[in-house]
């Protein structure tokens, strides 16, 4: 069974999605995709206003 890890990105003000994309873009998975790990990425918008999470994204490659 392989192993799993979680990369986690947060932003203020701005989409789960582009925290998604900077996990991709900056290469924050890479080290365990080349050990063949199961990434979960997980994407998270927090609003300055409610100080709360106003939205998330998950994308697992299992």
């Amino acid at each position: 069974m392989p192993h799993t890890t979680h990369v986690t990105e947060s932003k203020v003000n701005i989409t789960a999605q582009e925290a998604l994309q900077q996990i991709d873009d900056k290469g924050y998975a890479l080290t365990f995709a080349q050990e063949e790990w199961n990434i979960v990425k997980i994407g998270i918008l927090f609003s300055i206003n409610t100080k709360t999470i106003e939205d998330y994204w998950i994308i697992s490659n299992e």
